[in-house]
């Protein structure tokens, strides 16, 4: 009788998962529960994410590139980094680290897993300086009275998320990426987001910076910073799907100093620079669901300042919410510089509900730098409004190609690299090439099933059986039995000793085992498979007859 289980670190199991005729990728490990040492996975294998999965102080999980992790929808399976702890996800732009939904294609959504969550020991602007992060998973973040802006959870660097982003609550829901309290000697770099339930990346104070960062499709909001976020981000880009939107409104950006708006310092002060935000609508007589709403909602006291960039598409460029925000933006200490405005449905690109301010007036400033135009066609970049293979670069004689500056104090720092365009792209190689996905929905990640547990009793010793059928052609079951919970190696050799392949690495309960050796790319001879499980380690021999 197969059961649907098994504790953590990379337990080895197959998965009974509900909705079978859905399901058509199924996972040969399972991670789940709580990890607290150093846990790599393997690129080799296709991994489920089940529940909340916590990786608490001082424990890490590295996870090669080219490795691919499905979340668990009936779990809301989530990876939470917590405060302590650190996560190495190196991809690389020919083999990235993919998060993505465990339905087959053409049958995933937003909203078929959690997501992944960062929380780190970086300050906040809430007065204990520690905060409890939405989405009901019950993750601390911030360092309270000993906050280390320069705290480090680890890197990630070119990986996809997809489908993520489940709500628990109404406004308190599992985003994409969540960052909360996150140092700057964290890396990220190379993100995309993609179907995300929730806001693709939100981050709740802390001053990790970014780059190469993009929000696809969101239910939501594309970049969300809350408080006390003073992060540093260049290159980066939204696109909305114009049948997608969140009741609540979905913005570009969406920035706030703290749930109600006060000057608790740290003040949300995120700089954006380089970035190319895509609306739902290809021109101004589009039609788009109506809760798509502004490129920016900047509100509650926030100083987001937004540089070099590109909104076109949207009802609104930008509103400028609050008195508050309004005195910030007449201060200098809020600043949009060098930007484009293109193809806003609103009269004015950018508005205020102060009825003293005129903020397009305020835009258009002659020294600030600032462009509008009629029609997003009127920025001539290729094809940014295609859905499944956009195209945001810069054609001959895009105004998109001058008039970037880098000389505002909030960017003379070593992070931002000067352009002369504006935008997240130039003229040159494109720097979202081969590691991205604008499809989804249709990829195969294959199936795989390599590890069941085929019995619930217990049994009373170890044991590794004999290989059936033996002799065998192209490949061999083997089973194993454990009597308690422990580390279980299982691995192939040649007669020379050379490791052929690890078929099994990770804790397991006590239980049978099952699994399957492939042996199709092997010339004939005769193989030895080992067990190490505990103190327990046995080796025999299998032929492989060709």
């Amino acid at each position: 009788m197969y059961r649907n289980m098994l504790l953590l670190f990379l337990v080895l199991s197959l998965v009974c998962l509900p909705s079978l005729a859905q399901v058509v990728t199924q996972a040969d490990s399972t991670i789940e529960g709580t990890i607290t040492m150093n846990v790599t996975l393997s690129a080799s294998k296709k991994y489920l994410l089940k529940g909340f999965v916590n990786v608490n102080s001082p424990g890490s999980i590295t996870i090669p590139a080219g490795s691919i992790i499905f979340g668990e929808k009936s779990s809301k399976g989530t990876l939470i980094i917590n405060r302590g702890a650190k996560i190495f996800a190196n991809g690389t732009s020919s083999s990235p680290v993919v998060f993505t939904s465990q339905f087959a294609p053409g049958q995933r959504g937003p909203g078929d897993w959690g997501g992944i969550i960062i929380a780190g020991n970086a300050s906040l602007n809430v007065p204990a300086g520690t905060a409890t992060l939405e989405g009901g998973t019950g993750t601390v973040y911030g360092g309270g009275a000993s906050a280390n802006d320069a705290d480090n959870s680890g890197v990630l660097k070119y990986v996809r998320i997809e489908f993520p982003g489940i709500a628990f609550l109404p406004d308190n829901e599992i985003n994409g990426l969540t960052m909360g309290g996150v140092g700057n000697g964290t890396v990220i770099e190379y993100i995309q987001v993609s179907y995300s339930g929730d806001d693709a990346f939100e981050w709740f104070g802390g001053t990790v910076n970014g780059k190469y960062l993009i929000a696809f499709k969101p239910v939501d909001d594309y970049y969300d910073t809350d408080f006390g976020f003073r992060g540093k981000l260049q290159w980066g880009m939204g696109i909305a799907d114009p049948n997608i939107a969140d009741i609540s409104g979905s913005n570009g950006f969406e920035s706030d100093n703290d749930g109600t708006g006060t000057f608790n310092a740290p003040r949300t002060q995120p700089v954006f620079s380089n970035y190319t935000m895509i609306g739902p609508m290809p021109d101004t007589a589009a039609t788009a669901n109506a809760n798509h709403r502004r490129g920016a909602h900047l509100r509650r006291s926030t100083l987001t300042s937004i540089y070099n960039s590109i909104f076109t598409g949207y009802r609104t460029g930008a509103l400028l919410d609050g008195t508050n925000v309004v005195n910030a933006s007449t201060s200098d200490s809020l600043q949009i510089r060098n930007s484009i405005w293109a193809g806003m449905r609103a009269a004015n690109g950018i508005t205020t509900n102060s009825s003293s301010f005129d903020a397009e007036g305020w835009y258009i400033t002659a020294a600030y730098g600032n462009r509008r135009y009629v029609q997003p066609a009127d920025v001539m970049l290729t094809a940014p409004f295609n859905l499944t293979s956009p195209n945001p670069v810069p054609q001959t004689g895009s105004p998109a190609l001058s008039g970037a500056s880098f000389t505002a104090t909030k960017l003379q720092d070593a992070f931002f690299t000067a352009t002369t365009y504006v935008g997240a792209f130039g003229t040159g190689a494109r720097w979202d090439a081969g590691w991205t996905n604008y499809d989804p929905q249709t990829t195969s990640y294959g199936t795989l099933v390599s590890v069941e547990q085929i019995s619930e009793v217990i049994p009373q010793s170890f044991e590794l059986a004999q290989n059936y059928p033996n002799p065998f052609n192209p490949s061999a079951v083997i089973d194993y039995s454990i009597p308690t919970g422990t580390h279980v190696t299982l691995q192939v050799f040649d007669m020379l000793g050379r490791e052929i392949r690890t078929l099994v690495n990770g804790y397991q309960t006590a239980g049978k085992y099952r699994t399957q050796f492939d042996a199709a790319e092997l010339p004939s001879g005769i193989y030895l498979y080992s067990l190490k499980a505990g103190t327990f380690h046995e080796v025999r021999k299998m032929l492989l007859t060709k």
